[in-house]
């Protein structure tokens, strides 16, 4: 599914990640380090939003770099903040937007937005404007936007930081309904139960690559050191 080979990322005179070799394929798999750390760069190489300065970044067998509008095609991306992902101010109107990109038939738009919104909890959200909806109802909004386009991959870029308890719930059983497999950058430890394979990063390195009681474990003794 993720194939990283030789990856370093160069963010001006910064390295911002260092050699990772990856081979990915579970279902659920987290990621986790400090701010600064290197987990948000890694999620942006996934889709071709970030580019590697060396070496290759596969999503079923997509070069992210020599080919990225075939990358998002695979691969859903869902920003921290909502407001950085929704562009139109009405719902439907927002859900659309992929769609017409991709030249789909007017009579199949219409649809197939109604039948993401009711995915989510959103039925009869269509007509709404963004902004009068919660953060927890806005970032519900962002996943349909990506799900409505149907990727093969979701990643997930700390959903639920902005979120409160409820609408993380919320968020976080979209995301199970959404029947895809994912990566998912994190700071909430606790939204890992779960998870098939845990990344720790540290200072632009995979630190530790393991189940997630053992990976956790590592992250908290990173943290403490």
């Amino acid at each position: 599914m993720i194939e990283l080979d030789g990856v370093d990322l160069d963010r001006g005179d910064r390295r911002v990640l260092s050699d990772l070799r990856l081979t990915l394929g579970e279902r659920r798999i987290g990621v986790v380090g400090a701010n600064g750390s290197g987990k948000s760069s890694f999620a942006r190489l996934l889709n071709g939003l970030l580019k590697p300065t060396r070496g290759t970044v596969r999503v079923f067998g997509t070069d992210t770099a020599a080919d990225p509008k075939a990358a998002r095609r695979h691969v859903g991306f869902l920003f921290q903040n909502p407001d950085h992902q929704i562009v139109y101010p009405g719902v439907a109107e927002d859900l659309a937007f992929g769609l017409k990109n991709r030249d789909l038939p007017k009579s199949e738009i219409g649809p197939r937005v109604e039948a993401a919104l009711a995915r989510f909890g959103l039925a009869g959200f269509g007509e709404r404007l963004a902004h009068e909806l919660s953060g927890g109802e806005r970032q519900l909004v962002a996943l349909a936007g990506i799900m409505v386009l149907e990727p093969r991959l979701l990643v997930l870029d700390e959903p639920t930081t902005l979120l409160d308890l409820r609408n993380t719930r919320r968020v976080m059983a979209a995301v199970e309904a959404a029947d895809r497999p994912v990566v998912m950058a994190t700071h909430d430890l606790a939204l890992l139960d779960g998870f098939d394979r845990v990344l720790v990063f540290d200072r632009g390195r995979v630190a530790c690559d393991a189940p997630p009681i053992e990976a956790l474990a590592a992250y908290r003794r990173i943290a403490e050191a």
